[in-house]
């Protein structure tokens, strides 16, 4: 098989700044890591690939220093690395993401199966694997958490509201993984060592032969007006008097805010 994972670089930290000009992440001085669903989507594709025999292709669109999330990739066991990087790329929503990625997916050309992760932590929009199928015209199974393929056919296990669904698609596909779907591997020394030495081409949208309309600012009709951090404030109140009281008194106080 071969097989395409799709990730992003998203910051490691909780404490979120916003530059108030236009209205992105301050990513510098920040640590980054690869998003989380997205190593769930590495995981799958490699075990695939110990089952059925293949090769994972693991692509992302970023700045050059997310050269760092593919080495990591590579580090864990993917064979080959590819990184769009083009200031055109700039300020893409996830329709021109999703746009650009099937692009670089039409240049590499043979690929049996296209995993994603189920959504980014820090855009949370689950919006770029589906974008990706469609823009490719191909099936989708999203909240995957359990795949077996039988030679041109997928069976994908969704976890959805409450319950599963199993549905049958015929490759090539699409897949997002949920975080339920495995514990991703770590790398080891080896594998770290080799990835270091690994060649990874870096992409302009020419070579994708991509739309300059349709990336960046230019292809994105969805716009950011204002983006801020929650304010956090806390209120405590103290009850008083025997169990049966305040409990009473609990009660009463969920029923005036509306919670129960």
């Amino acid at each position: 098989m071969n097989i395409i994972v799709c990730i992003k670089q998203v910051p490691d930290t909780a404490d979120v700044r916003i530059d108030p000009e236009t209205n992105t992440l301050i990513r510098e001085g920040v640590p980054s890591i690869i998003n989380p669903f997205d190593e769930n989507a590495i995981e799958a594709a490699l075990q695939l690939k110990e089952q059925h025999g293949g090769q994972v292709t693991v692509i992302t669109m970023g700045p050059p220093q997310a050269e760092g999330a593919l080495r990591q990739a590579l580090a864990m066991g993917c064979d080959e690395a590819i990184l769009i990087s083009d200031r055109a790329c700039a300020g893409s929503d996830t329709l021109a993401t999703s746009y650009i990625l099937s692009q670089a997916i039409r240049k590499i050309g043979d690929y049996d199966l296209i995993i994603c992760g189920k959504q980014a932590f820090d855009g949370d929009t689950a919006q770029v694997g589906p974008g990706i199928a469609e823009h490719l015209g191909i099936p989708q199974a999203t909240y995957a958490v359990d795949v077996e393929v039988e030679e041109q056919t997928i069976h994908v296990r969704r976890l959805l509201a409450g319950r599963f669904e199993t549905i049958e698609m015929k490759l090539p596909a699409l897949l997002t993984a949920d975080k339920h779907m495995n514990d991703p591997r770590h790398a080891g020394l080896r594998g770290v060592m080799q990835a270091r030495k690994k060649e990874i081409p870096i992409w302009s949208i020419e070579e994708i032969e991509a739309d300059p309309e349709r990336c960046g600012l230019l292809g994105s009709p969805t716009t950011v007006i204002e983006i801020f951090p929650p304010q956090r404030s806390r209120q405590s109140q103290r009850l008083e008097g025997d169990p049966h009281e305040v409990a009473s008194q609990l009660f009463a106080k969920l029923r005036e805010n509306q919670i129960v």
